[in-house]
């Protein structure tokens, strides 16, 4: 087996607050950031970018923040995100942001055009009433439609996903009717992860015999070479392998001090020996599968997720207290 490759590295900052408590978020939002102060961050992601490019010259190197982009100064935290390089500099994820009327959401979007966004992104769950209840906050259904339409009429580009489960599919059809005429130039669907707060999502994961209550149309917005039936996963022929990861560094209150007293190097080298450290600690993805898969199993996963699914029922069952590198709260890592 080749060893695994650290294909990018991502510096962030999780210091904004989330005005949303999505039941799946994968950082678990509970009201509280973990982040650090913003120009600190910025000035010791500055270095460290400088230094991996140097170092690892082979790695794509960013900088980022969260929980959400309700940064309280956006148009400069653009501009930091430009100088330093960032994808989020060019795509802009527009969930959990402030409540704001019609002039506001034009305001905004005039705004983002003006720094060179090109692309927005927006997560809609269901339904007016269904969406709000997912999202944990009433109003953000309006808000995300005041906001796209506010985004068509700047001539800013976006597009939608929608996360697809038992209790929202009978609405499917609608809804991407309804995201078409607001201007969506795609709306894919997606099956919820089971990371973070998706745990609790199990129970309503989508199964083979539900895609029937699909259209045609809605049908095609669901990967199927991605998302396939854990029975169709465990008997296909290749074996699952991650050769690739993203190594997470998290700059937070708790480790900023550590983190400045560091080189770039030794910080991602640390983070990639927790990485090895907790991935050791597994079986493989087919030794796993022969104890806890489900051969006839109709759920439907992305690989990956049935992988996690797996590791999630292996670490109760052997009890083991592992740095959880999947945690992206924290320094970690995302293999693929």
């Amino acid at each position: 087996m080749n060893p695994i490759q650290t294909k990018s590295i991502m510096i962030q900052n999780l210091c904004v607050p989330c005005c949303n408590r999505c039941r799946y978020c994968l950082l678990s939002w509970d009201g509280k950031a973990v982040g650090t102060e913003w120009e600190r961050s910025v000035t010791l992601a500055e270095r460290y970018i400088n230094e991996l490019k140097e170092a690892r010259p082979d790695a794509d190197v960013s900088f980022s923040f969260g929980y959400s982009m309700e940064h309280p100064d956006l148009r400069k935290a653009i501009q930091v995100l430009r100088r330093l390089g960032s994808p989020m500099a060019r795509f802009l994820q527009c969930d959990g942001m402030a409540m704001r009327d019609e002039t506001q959401c034009q305001k905004l979007m005039q705004m983002l055009k003006d720094e060179g966004i090109e692309e927005l992104n927006f997560t809609v769950y269901g339904l007016r009433e269904y969406h709000d209840r997912f999202a944990g906050r009433k109003g953000d259904f309006d808000l995300l439609f005041r906001m796209m339409e506010a985004a068509h009429k700047t001539g800013m580009a976006f597009s939608t996903g929608v996360p697809i489960t038992k209790e929202n599919i009978r609405d499917i059809d609608e809804l991407i009717e309804l995201l078409k005429n607001a201007g969506s130039h795609t709306s894919p669907l997606f099956i919820p992860h089971e990371e973070g707060r998706g745990k609790n999502l199990r129970h309503i994961r989508l199964e083979q015999q539900d895609l029937s209550m699909l259209s045609p149309e809605a049908f095609s917005l669901l990967n199927k070479t991605i998302y396939k039936t854990e029975s169709e996963w465990l008997h296909s022929p290749a074996p699952f392998q991650e050769s690739n990861r993203l190594i997470i560094i998290s700059l937070r209150a708790d480790n900023i001090d550590n983190y400045e007293k560091k080189n770039a190097l030794s910080a991602v080298e640390e983070v990639e020996a927790l990485d090895e450290e907790y991935y050791a600690a597994f079986p493989p993805f087919e030794e796993l599968a022969k104890q806890y898969g489900d051969y006839e199993g109709t759920r439907l996963y992305r690989i990956r997720d049935l992988y996690y699914h797996y590791r999630r029922l292996f670490l109760a069952d052997h009890k083991l207290d592992l740095y959880d590198v999947t945690d992206e709260r924290q320094s970690g890592s995302r293999r693929y």
